[in-house]
């Protein structure tokens, strides 16, 4: 079964999607499980200091990022090359090697160490969306791709909730529940997953010119209006960044909440996203469009941040969170422009560039908003802005909507690539 290809016919594309979806929501939980405690783990190796935890916080994740703009764009064309599901396999088994490394890590370079194995690895949301490509008819895509952004949901609604229950008990036990949950996405691939792509859609070499970063832009730059969505993605996924670099530390700061209360937070922010992914990412993008998905999500978005950086207290934080779920319809509407723009042979091209870009804001995302909120707790006396870094995300997707109001059309028929 897995040498099987899965064919894209209409009725056969939701049966090859469920196994795409199911892996993902298993990586996704097993991700989320580490979130509410990797920053307290860290806080714990430097004694306690939430401004020097911050500050490594941001040395760790510029690491990952820089792995990621140079490694994407190759595990992209790798994809297109010899399909997805090899691809899987190798970003499941290096975070799983990445979570063992957290488990067992008696110093900051262990730590270290397993960064880079994933950063090197890490393609799995990727290729997963290239095998939604690959298995969805294009006028079904913008919906697939929201339930994509539901399987990253699940993984906030359960993994961090999960997460920090077991990391009052012991800060490691997450990890160690972590790669547990990898290894078994990663067997559930190999047995399981069928290939997406077959070898007649495959392209035919490994071109080692497109295959980095600056290949990455020349090939965003080819199709018509792909760099401007590109740029989007770009300011989209540089704006989420602040959460995963700052939300433990600062939610511990400002509100004084336990990992388990974080891990509660996130859980209600996950619960949020899933209801729109699920129950209204399709009906909406029919209604719509996905232009205005595109709209809806990035103002959205901008005005949830604006809400979670001026909340003086805890209860005030959970008011944005409903707000901030309609920023979920940003990347389904994105994705379903995107790959509309490129033919089947180059999806993995296109998803391998989009990591890329999200490699760049994996390096910068961090030492902005990290280094910004180290800043402003320790000037907090004077200028009473511990919400800064969380402001700044929100002015990005301001920036974001603006351009999508010039490039978020539909290409023509015409212009769609066969």
């Amino acid at each position: 079964m897995t040498d099987q290809p899965a064919a894209p016919a209409d009725r056969q594309w939701t049966h090859a999607f469920r196994f795409i979806f199911i892996a993902s929501v298993i990586n996704a939980v097993s991700f989320g499980i580490m979130i509410p405690v990797l920053p307290n783990l860290i806080k714990e190796f430097t004694g306690g200091d939430t401004a020097a935890a911050s500050e490594w916080n941001v040395v760790f994740a510029t690491v990952w990022g820089l792995m990621q703009l140079f490694c994407g764009p190759i595990l992209g064309m790798l994809s297109d090359r010899f399909g997805r599901r090899p691809i899987m396999l190798i970003s499941l088994g290096g975070l799983a090697i990445d979570f063992l490394f957290m488990a067992l890590a008696p110093t900051l370079a262990w730590l270290f160490v397993g960064r880079i194995i994933n950063g090197l690895t890490a393609a799995s949301f990727s290729t997963a969306n290239a095998y939604v490509a690959d298995v969805t008819p294009p006028d079904q895509r913008a919906k697939a791709f929201g339930w994509m952004g539901a399987a990253f949901s699940f993984g906030f609604l359960i993994g961090p909730a999960l997460g920090g229950f077991l990391g009052d008990f012991d800060l490691r036990l997450p990890f160690f529940v972590a790669a547990g949950l990898t290894g078994l996405n990663w067997l559930y691939g190999l047995l399981v997953l069928p290939e997406s792509l077959p070898v007649e859609r495959r392209v035919a070499r490994f071109d080692w010119r497109r295959a980095n970063p600056i290949g990455s832009l020349v090939f965003l730059r080819s199709h018509r209006d792909l760099l401007g969505l590109a740029t989007i993605g770009f300011l989209f996924q540089l704006a989420h960044t602040v959460l995963p670099s700052i939300f433990v530390l600062y939610a511990g700061h400002r509100y004084g909440w336990s990992p388990s209360t974080m891990g509660l937070s996130m859980m209600a922010t996950g619960l949020a996203g899933v209801i729109v992914q699920m129950l209204l990412v399709g009906p909406v993008v029919a209604r719509i469009g996905e232009r205005g998905a595109l709209l809806l999500g990035a103002i959205s978005g901008a005005l949830g941040f604006a809400i979670f950086a001026f909340a003086p207290v805890g209860w005030a934080y959970f008011v944005g969170v409903p707000v901030f779920a309609f920023m979920n319809f940003l990347q389904p509407g994105l994705q379903g422009l995107m790959t509309r723009r490129v033919g089947p042979s180059a999806q993995g091209q296109l998803q391998g560039a989009n990591q890329s870009l999200q490699g760049i804001s994996s390096v910068l995302g961090p030492i902005i908003f990290g280094l910004t909120f180290a800043w402003s707790i320790r000037h907090e006396a004077t200028y009473h802005q511990p919400g800064l870094a969380i402001y700044l995300a929100s002015v990005l997707l301001v920036v974001a909507f603006l351009l999508a109001l010039r490039v978020g059309r539909a290409p023509s028929a015409a212009g769609a690539p066969a």
